[in-house]
């Protein structure tokens, strides 16, 4: 290792490195892959900026991948202002800025493509960086990051950064397995410390006693015993025809947290005022701070009560600040559009620090947020849990409106795990010296409950890791079947399933009763790959004996979907053939649109070829479904209609204003929707010849007005 190396890039930053950040370096640079878990805000970056730095010194190249573009456009300026444009470059898939640099900013599914494909790219890779590499737990993305870590070549030097997970250990342990020579680094302690708050009415308590910081705070014990008390003497309380006296249902669980915020209940007083309780974090210098409330709705609400009740969080010098910010973000937006996503309303909070941040923003606006909330002008952001595992955006405090969030099925307590991600927002490195985590007082909260919560630190890291028909036919094309087979076999997710074998077969041994049928739940990655090569193999994607990937495998090689084999088949079929591009543009939104769980209302397709097309497409689904019947795989999502009007008529050249009325979407998840659609049908374009004009014709008729601004968000 060169020490000199070390010390140089130290030098570049106004601080010293932690122990953990030195060791980490250190093993980088001694030839070593890496896992670096901490938590958020510890400064895990440092590791993955000193491989871009090795990689200059080497003259050798550095890919930083980052799960989402927004977070791949943050470090791509990030770097690009250490190192200068000419070094760093970004590709996110539809955008690419000096791709050729040394230093390249990526999303991971791109360097994934790029493995698969054996692109030139490659050449002189010497330093890949996961950032945020727990990720490989998300149920629809995951697995890329696995893929990567298990196709990547042993002779690049692999840079992992994970959030603070309970059992690091067994992941690096995997890493080590698979790639060799890997250390792990954990950081426990937070740079900056947490203090843990709750907000009753007006008042502000500490979780814990002043003696210790497992004893819950004495006050806050005497405010559940008096909430405990109200409710029960309100449930002697007769029931007449007024209503008086009924129970209040509150919901279940430990924390409290039902919907009814009824203020006239005496059992609901305690409940704080948004209003309040930003007054009371700007009376006690905790702002900046990020309010988090489960719900769009609900953060799009509190952001009109802050108006209404007229709290201004801001002096001249800062308005104008964030005027032009505003300005900065949307002068390309015309002024009809403008208008249709209610710009005004949002300008008119956002100058005084107040601000939403959700999936259903147009991402222009949630751009100017950031800006705004990272250089300390806006001064309270009302956000869902997203922005928890978003881009980098620390707060002096965090405020948890409720402990109880819709999970898709249920209103559930959060996890320990969820807890911990929210609030290590709190607290900037370097700026402050203590973060402060707030949580709104419920009806039914029980503070000892709190207090284990906050105390707890698990977060574990579950793959969701499983062979899919695109996956498979890029793994045979690149390695052939039988590596691909012992590939499949180092996979985190058999990695896992294997311990769970070695612990049942322990409890065998020690129990006296008839050992447990452990072998079925050996291999089960590859027996799910050998049941998709069957399936493939009987629809011609691969060879007799699914050694080699035919034409119809290497078309599927360019689709990534979860219907990926459907959109294929339909291909084959000429399904797709003599459509027109907003035609097209609607049938292909059926294959990768999937509605919001309480959004879903009954649509229809545009147009009678549309329909046709559509119908052709589902009775494919229909004939795979029950092909992996047969095979005992999973059935994949039935194909969605509810946004191929929407798309057909932004297509055909309908004003924004318009197509959000009538499809009641957000501007976020309008946008949202028209890229996924730009890039199946970039995906398309590659894959067919036959239908290459027609879906580029369609990506040029999408890609307009706010679904081309900010294109790379």
């Amino acid at each position: 290792m060169s020490t000199d190396q070390l010390a140089e890039f130290a030098n570049g930053y106004h601080f010293p490195l932690d122990e953990f950040q030195f060791d980490a370096c250190k093993a980088v640079a001694d030839g070593r892959d890496v896992l670096v878990a901490a938590p958020t805000g510890a400064g895990k970056t440092i590791v993955g900026e000193f491989g871009c730095f090795m990689a200059l010194k080497a003259s050798k190249k550095c890919f930083y991948t980052t799960p989402i573009k927004a977070l791949s456009n943050q470090k791509f300026h990030d770097l690009s202002l250490r190192h200068g444009d000419d070094n760093v470059g970004l590709l996110t898939g539809d955008l690419s800025i000096n791709s050729s640099a040394p230093i390249v900013v990526m999303t991971t599914e791109v360097l994934r493509n790029m493995i698969y494909q054996k692109s030139s790219t490659l050449e002189n890779l010497g330093y890949v960086v996961l950032d945020e590499v727990h990720y490989l737990a998300d149920r629809l993305r995951g697995a890329v990051w696995e893929e990567v870590i298990i196709t990547l070549s042993a002779a690049v030097q692999l840079i992992a950064l994970s959030a603070t997970v309970s059992n690091a250990e067994e992941f690096g342990a995997w890493l080590d397995e698979v790639r060799g020579n890997t250390l792990v680094v954990l950081a426990e302690r937070r740079p900056v410390p947490l203090f843990q708050h709750v907000m009753a009415a007006r008042t502000l308590y500490d979780l814990f006693g002043e003696t210790s910081d497992h004893d819950v705070n004495p006050a806050l014990l005497q405010l559940a015993k008096r909430e405990s008390k109200a409710l029960r003497d309100d449930a002697r309380m007769p029931r007449g025809r007024s209503g008086k006296g009924r129970r209040t249902n509150y919901g279940s669980g430990r924390f409290g947290g039902g919907a009814d915020r009824d203020r006239n209940n005496a059992n609901a007083k305690l409940v704080p005022r948004r209003d309040a309780t930003v007054e009371k974090l700007e009376a006690e210098g905790l702002l900046p701070a990020i309010y988090f409330i489960f719900s769009r709705q609900g953060c799009d609400s509190a952001v009109s009560q802050m108006m209404r009740s007229g709290l201004r969080l801001t002096n001249a010098v800062e308005r104008a600040e964030l005027e032009a910010i505003a300005y900065r973000h949307t002068q390309f937006i015309n002024a009809v559009d403008l208008t249709a996503l209610g710009y005004d309303s949002f300008f008119d909070a956002f100058r005084f620090g107040i601000a939403a941040h959700h999936a259903g923003l147009l991402p222009a606006f949630k751009a100017a947020v950031e800006e705004g909330f990272v250089r300390g002008l806006v001064k309270v952001v009302f956000a869902t849990e997203t922005l928890a595992l978003g881009i980098n955006m620390p707060a002096k405090s965090v405020v948890l409106e409720k402990l109880v969030k819709y999970n898709g099925e249920s209103h559930a307590d959060i996890t320990p795990g969820e807890y911990t991600q929210l609030t290590g927002r709190a607290g900037r490195r370097g700026i402050d010296v203590e973060g402060h985590a707030i949580v709104s007082w419920t009806p039914g909260l029980d503070p000892r409950a709190l207090a284990g919560l906050a105390s707890k630190r698990t977060y574990p890291l579950r793959s969701s890791f499983k062979p899919t028909y695109n996956m498979a036919v890029n793994l045979v094309a690149t390695v052939g079947k039988e590596r691909a087979r012992a590939l499949l076999e180092q996979s985190f997710a058999q990695y896992q399933a294997d311990a769970v074998v070695e612990r049942y077969a322990r409890r065998s041994k020690r129990s006296s009763a008839q050992p447990i049928r452990t072998r079925s739940r050996t291999n089960t990655i590859v027996a799910r790959f050998e049941r998709i090569c069957t399936v493939l193999e009987s629809l011609g994607y691969l060879s007799s004996g699914g050694n080699e990937v035919t034409d119809l495998g290497r078309m599927l090689s360019r689709v990534h979907s979860e219907l990926d084999l459907v959109i294929v088949e339909a291909i084959r079929a000429g399904l797709l053939a003599g459509l027109t591009p907003p035609q097209l543009a609607a049938v292909v939104s059926t294959a990768v649109y999937e509605a919001r769980k309480e959004k879903r209302v009954q649509q229809r397709m545009p147009d009678r070829a549309s329909e046709k097309a559509q119908a052709g497409l589902r009775s494919i689904w229909r004939e795979i479904s029950l092909l992996e019947r047969e095979n005992r795989l999973p059935t994949p999502p039935e194909p969605d209609i509810g946004f191929a009007e929407v798309v057909f008529d932004w297509a055909c050249g309908r004003p924004l204003g318009e197509v959000l009325e009538d499809s009641e979407l957000t501007a976020g998840d309008f946008v949202r929707n028209a890229r996924q659609v730009i890039d199946a049908l970039g995906q398309i374009a590659d894959a067919s010849s036959d239908l290459r004009a027609t879906a580029r014709e369609a990506v040029g008729m999408i890609r307009r007005g706010v679904v081309d601004i900010d294109y790379e968000d």
